[in-house]
């Protein structure tokens, strides 16, 4: 690969640059985005290697477009990409839901479809921006490709070899599977902490509470400085998933109410045991 396009060189794109420079023998890298402010910095930092804002211009002799944007972008990125592409340029994207993007990219590439692979790279943190790129984000990280029986196998070996080269783990799957499961163990935790961080906020007493909150409130809220934007993107993307997940999670809540109001000691001890067990189970398994 001798040129990738990143779109949107944040904190995903930005440690995808940053690992392929560290892994040696890197592509060429063009930001593109919306920020000129960010661009510009990104080229300061080394992140990338030139930004450019001319479509025609960025995509000639492009081996691979990556689009890591908040997935409501995505349409209009495909769009304008669309008149440029050669039959050789693989494009790939690093959004948390892959249904709609894939849905988004079939009717928008049309016949170059077979040329996008979906991708979710299962790495992150709370700080967003080329600022907060890291080259070693990927290592030992999960992620997940969801092609198409229509996608093209070099387009997904392509796709493949970009991810190892930045130290991660790549596997692959339906992209209903995917959204279901990270409705379940990533979107809605992040729900989760915004409506409690959200509710503590609006309190008149918020400034006290905050005050004392310690350890175990920071680490469940962590996730709550994330990115807004991209948040909602992903919350309305994934809604059917999200809603199954959370009437789920209110009927552990009603469940929970009642041992409560109950005061039966023995079922709250039980169900602790149980979420115990399953979390230092997954944490050793880790």
């Amino acid at each position: 690969m001798k040129k990738l396009v990143i779109f949107g060189v944040g904190l995903i794109g930005g440690s995808v640059a940053l690992a392929l420079k560290k892994a040696g023998n890197a592509p060429v890298v063009v930001g593109v985005g919306r920020s000129a402010e960010s661009l510009n910095q990104a080229l300061k930092l080394g992140v990338i290697d030139a930004l450019e804002t001319n479509i025609h211009v960025v995509l000639e002799g492009a081996d691979l477009v990556l689009i890591a944007a908040p997935v409501a972008q995505t349409a209009s990125i495909l769009k304008s990409i669309k008149p440029h592409l050669t039959n050789q340029t693989v494009i790939t994207d690093a959004g948390s839901t892959k249904g709609d993007v894939l849905a988004c990219a079939k009717e928008i590439l049309g016949e170059q479809f077979n040329q996008f692979v979906g991708g979710h790279p299962i790495a992150g943190a709370e700080k967003s921006g080329v600022s907060a790129a890291k080259e070693d984000l990927f290592v030992g990280k999960n992620v997940v490709l969801t092609p198409t029986p229509e996608t093209n196998i070099h387009a997904v070996a392509v796709v493949t070899q970009l991810w190892k080269n930045c130290g991660a783990i790549v596997s692959e799957m339906s992209a209903e599977n995917h959204d279901g499961i990270f409705a379940a163990v990533s979107h809605l935790p992040h729900l989760l902490a915004f409506a409690l961080v959200d509710e503590i906020a609006s309190r008149p007493n918020a400034e006290q509470l905050f005050s004392f909150a310690a350890s175990g409130f920071r680490d469940f809220t962590r996730i709550a400085g994330s990115h807004p934007e991209m948040w909602r993107d992903i919350s309305l993307a994934n809604k059917s998933a999200l809603l199954s997940e959370l009437t789920a999670y209110q009927d552990e809540l009603s469940q929970l109410k009642k041992l409560l109001t109950n005061k039966d000691g023995a079922g709250l001890q039980a169900l602790f045991v149980r979420a115990s067990a399953a979390r230092n189970a997954w944490a050793n398994a880790k």
